[in-house]
């Protein structure tokens, strides 16, 4: 496996910031990737769906470098600076975090940084408050926050709307393109419903240990189910996608092709 690591990126539209090519991972008898490749382009969205257990997060562990694979190589854009968003991280009631603390952990952030980062992500003066009290919806917000003090190039989100309520939701999916332009960043996101992913994605890839197909989303704002379950707010800037799938799973997950006539999926 070969990462390539070098400095000044430069912020060009379109250029590729990393890229997978036949990931595999296996543990134990488990394959988890089966010969996966994703590639995301600096101001691209894409997202990653799949059911639970379908290997998203050790693909993202595997972009991150935190897992090698048995096969298969990550390329990297020279010098480029991730920045990531965890699902959650666990918060002791106890332990007396506020967000500044924990905001600056890390040392060398500025005030000001500090300042311009919560404005972005929608929070106010909240720096003293305690981490333990924070709702879903503010903790994922200071994760953003975090994650931007670096200025990435590469934003990736794993599962950013968990323990957030619709509300939240619907705000969270307008931000993220608006992060995407103000930092000319490219974003993964990673989602586990197969169904609803950001209207303003570019690319969606469906992984079920191996990719079953990626496609471009499309609005469901005119679907009156949709808009009923969701509010016309929520589904405006959400969306399903359709795509066609070269194969079908026989009874043990194998692979099995189909005919071109059968191609007809969606």
């Amino acid at each position: 496996m070969r990462f390539l690591f070098h400095c000044d990126v430069m912020a060009n539209p379109g250029e590729i910031l990393i890229e997978a090519t036949d990931i595999c991972v296996a543990f134990g008898s488990q394959n988890v990737l089966d010969h996966v490749g994703l590639l995301v382009r600096r101001g691209e969205i894409v997202t990653l769906i799949g059911l639970n257990g379908a290997g998203k997060t050790t693909l993202v562990k595997t972009l991150l470098g935190l897992i090698k694979p048995q096969r298969g190589a990550v390329r990297r854009h020279p010098g480029l600076r991730i920045g990531y968003v965890p699902q959650r991280i666990d918060r002791d009631p106890v332990l007396p975090l506020n967000v500044l603390r924990f905001l600056t952990l890390a040392g060398g952030v500025s005030k000001a940084s500090l300042a311009e980062v919560l404005g972005q992500v929608g929070l106010g003066d909240i720096l003293q408050h305690p981490l333990a009290d924070l709702s879903g919806g503010e903790m994922q917000r200071v994760l953003l926050a975090r994650a931007l003090l670096r200025r990435p190039d590469l934003l990736v989100l794993d599962e950013p709307l968990a323990g957030v309520d619709v509300t939240g939701q619907t705000e969270l999916y307008n931000l993220i393109p608006q992060i995407r332009d103000r930092y000319h960043c490219g974003v993964l996101m990673v989602s586990h419903d197969l169904h609803v992913v950001m209207a303003a994605t570019d690319d969606v890839v469906c992984l079920n240990h191996h990719v079953c197909c990626t496609g471009h989303p499309h609005s469901v704002a005119r679907d009156p189910a949709f808009v009923e379950l969701f509010g016309t707010s929520f589904a405006k800037v959400a969306a399903v996608y359709s795509h066609h799938h070269d194969h079908v799973h026989d009874a043990t997950g194998g692979v099995v092709p189909l005919h071109d006539d059968e191609h007809r999926h969606g």
